[in-house]
């Protein structure tokens, strides 16, 4: 229904704008510019469905290997007495927890299509514990805030839009990503943790929390002590070496698993084939709706509204022109994306618009679709501060975000 909201506002709040640049300025083009645009981002969303199913079944057929090599399983053990101290009201044998620690395993490859049903099931197991059916338990904010800060190791889509857009380096903005999401992911965990009491001084929420903290806190460190024009260079040489590395180590648990590693990666790229044919209505939908919006001249009034705003600080505006993506991706990540690829659009796809863009849509995930999906699904009605904790979350990522573009990229 929220998506719904937004579509329809954007097309009516363009004709309101574009009716009155009619009637109070003479613009005689207006009107033949909304239209132009739904012909124009119509087109632009199918080319771009078109190119994404080559690299999409690509990255999903990898990924395939990877999850059938492994990967989350191992990913599960490293991660298990973490999230076991995290979640103190789920016995150690239950079901709930094998499923919660899965999920948050494939959540950080990017594995969407795994994550998704094995966290409704870990909802679903969560449910059998709660002596209030219809009001979350702790366990269940805990898990639903974690999973709407977005921590992922590859954030597979953003890069694949870029490549598709014709990024000059899809993966520079890899690291960025990576350190806005760990930024969005402490936050909602210490603010879940301080509504529910949770010790954080507990010696292995300490050893993980600051191992992690440690090493994103060497990488910033890092960067920092660089030349401004060696930051981009060495943060793409490292991103693609990370990545490859991954894809490697994907192949190696295959070989290792004696698994046919020719026969995974197809069906891996038929899902991949699959999504990107289904997606061409939902991002032409989006497209031509912030594409309206724009021709409008809504979305330079609403910009120009937030830089005037942002210039009363003293801060520097630029970033601005990205933020309508941050804006979106707590309550879509359709629109968010439709928001990244038009700010790429028009800005560029390596200008520090279209960078930004694209951290800011990495940087935090789909709050409130989350918060419908997992809670709809065992028919909770009260969910107590998720939301809020998930907003906190989702406001700490935007900000990381912002100061990690400008570190990297302005």
């Amino acid at each position: 229904m929220v998506l719904n909201y937004i579509w329809v506002s954007f097309f009516l709040i363009a004709f309101i704008v574009a009716l009155g640049k009619l009637i109070f300025l003479q613009d005689y083009e207006v009107f033949p510019a909304v239209v132009n645009s739904t012909f124009d981002m119509a087109k632009t969303g199918f080319e771009i469905s078109l190119y994404l199913t080559g690299v999409m079944s690509l990255w999903l057929g990898l990924m395939k290997i990877g999850e059938k090599g492994g990967m989350v399983n191992i990913l599960s053990k490293l991660v298990g007495p973490f999230f076991v101290r995290l979640f103190p009201a789920i016995p150690r044998d239950h079901p709930a927890t094998g499923s919660i620690i899965m999920n948050f395993s494939a959540n950080i490859l990017g594995l969407d299509n795994a994550a998704t049903p094995l966290g409704l099931k870990a909802m679903t197991e969560m449910q059998d514990l709660n002596p209030d059916k219809d009001t979350a338990s702790n366990a269940q904010i805990m898990f639903l805030v974690l999973n709407t800060s977005g921590l992922s190791i590859i954030p597979l889509t953003i890069l694949v839009d870029r490549s598709v857009l014709g990024a000059a380096n899809p993966t520079d903005v890899f690291i960025p990503i990576l350190l806005a999401t760990f930024c969005s992911t402490i936050v909602g965990l210490i603010t879940v943790a301080i509504y529910q009491k949770i010790n954080l001084f507990d010696r292995v929420i300490l050893a993980y929390l600051g191992g992690l903290t440690l090493i994103i806190g060497g990488i910033v460190y890092y960067f920092m002590s660089l030349p401004q024009e060696q930051i981009g260079e060495v943060s793409t040489v490292a991103s693609n070496f990370i990545i490859f590395t991954l894809i490697i180590s994907f192949i190696a648990l295959g070989l290792r698993k004696r698994i046919n590693l020719y026969e995974t990666f197809i069906d891996g790229a038929k899902e991949g084939f699959q999504i990107a044919i289904k997606i061409i209505p939902y991002l032409i939908a989006i497209l031509v709706a912030i594409g309206v919006f724009r021709a409008s001249g809504a979305m330079s009034y609403l910009i120009g509204s937030i830089e005037f705003l942002v210039s009363l600080t003293g801060a520097d505006t630029d970033f601005v022109k990205a933020l309508p993506t941050a804006i979106m991706k707590p309550l879509s990540g359709g629109a968010a994306r439709g928001m990244m690829i038009e700010t790429i659009n028009t800005h560029g796809v390596d200008s520090f618009a279209g960078k930004m863009a694209s951290i800011l849509r990495g940087a935090t995930e789909t709050t409130f679709y989350i918060v419908a999906v997992y809670f709809g699904s065992v028919n909770i009605r009260k969910t107590r501060y998720a939301i809020t904790a998930g907003l906190i979350a989702d406001f700490a990522g935007i900000i990381a975000a912002i100061l990690f573009g400008y570190m990297f990229f302005h």
